[in-house]
């Protein structure tokens, strides 16, 4: 029953002081105002106006239509200012969750990047370990999840960010700690170190050890990247890890690192939805990824 430009008209009789000021302010003519005033008198039931004063006053359900124009207006204002933008690719939400640990190394640097050329643009970050995110991603919920094992989903679509080498950290007092490349086979007896995820989700277990059939002695896990490496270096088992995650470890002592067979590469990809493969601000931040990652990561490369 009440329409915008009811609030509108009544704002500008409450600012103007009188009929004929608030149809110059609304660009109608005084007949024109007094007629839209009349109708949605009709409308409520309830005159709106005491046109016996001079100049005439807005009654008590005038006035609280006022108030509520003073509320909504300004807001209906904003929104239509917010969806230009949207409109524009200028302004909007980017929600990310990843679904590696080791990748904060990178995604911040690219956030903080992206922050300053996008300022508009509503950023958050999940770490996506203990829910499924690409689900999310479908739901809506989500709007980039950064993962190496994509499923395939109506709606969503894949960018690769770059390839990376998983590789083994090992202690360099232990029985493998002179190779240079290790089989399956060889983690038979091994205590496996991983994130707290579940195997499906690890590249050791999907790309390595599940197509060989071998399963490691144990598996222990620790949430922090720093942490499992202390914990190979001290002889408490091994860890594969993303060559670039390791690089800053190289020397550590108590550490050795190898290839697994002859290199197992991955790909870490950007899932979107595909309504969302032509927002500009979601194309800035994929191109802001890959160029923090090559700028920054030592070992990675192409996606082919």
């Amino acid at each position: 029953m009440l329409e915008v430009r009811h609030l509108e008209t009544l704002l500008a009789i409450r600012d103007g002081g009188s009929l004929q000021e608030a149809a110059e302010r609304l660009h109608l003519t005084q007949s024109a105002l007094s007629h839209q005033l009349r109708d949605l008198e009709v409308r409520l039931k309830t005159p709106l106006l005491n046109r016996r004063t001079r100049p005439a006053r807005l009654t008590t359900a005038g006035l609280r239509l006022v108030a509520l124009a003073e509320d909504v207006l300004p807001r209906i204002r904003a929104t239509e200012l917010e969806l230009r933008r949207l409109s524009a690719g200028r302004a909007g939400r980017l929600h990310v969750a990843i679904d590696c640990h080791s990748c904060f190394q990178w995604l911040m640097p690219t956030l903080d990047a992206f922050r300053k050329d996008w300022p508009e643009v509503s950023l958050d970050l999940s770490a996506a370990f203990s829910f499924a995110p690409l689900p999310a991603l479908g739901r809506g919920d989500l709007d980039v999840v950064i993962t190496s094992d994509p499923e395939t989903l109506d709606g969503v679509r894949y960018t690769p960010l770059f390839a990376y080498e998983l590789v083994l950290a090992v202690p360099s007092q232990g029985p493998l700690g002179t190779a240079r490349r290790i089989e399956a086979e060889d983690l038979r007896d091994q205590i496996l170190i991983t994130y707290p995820v579940d195997r499906s989700r690890l590249d050791v277990f999907t790309a390595f050890l599940d197509p060989a059939g071998v399963e490691p002695a144990g598996i222990r896990t620790a949430e922090l990247t720093p942490m499992i490496v202390q914990l190979v270096a001290s002889g408490r088992g091994v860890a594969a890890l993303p060559s670039w995650a390791l690089e800053e470890y190289r020397n550590l002592p108590g550490l050795h690192i190898c290839r697994l067979d002859d290199g197992i590469w991955r790909t870490l990809q950007a899932g979107i939805r595909a309504e969302d493969a032509d927002t500009a601000y979601v194309q800035a931040f994929l191109e802001q990824a890959r160029r923090t990652c090559f700028d920054t990561l030592p070992g990675i490369r192409h996606a082919d």
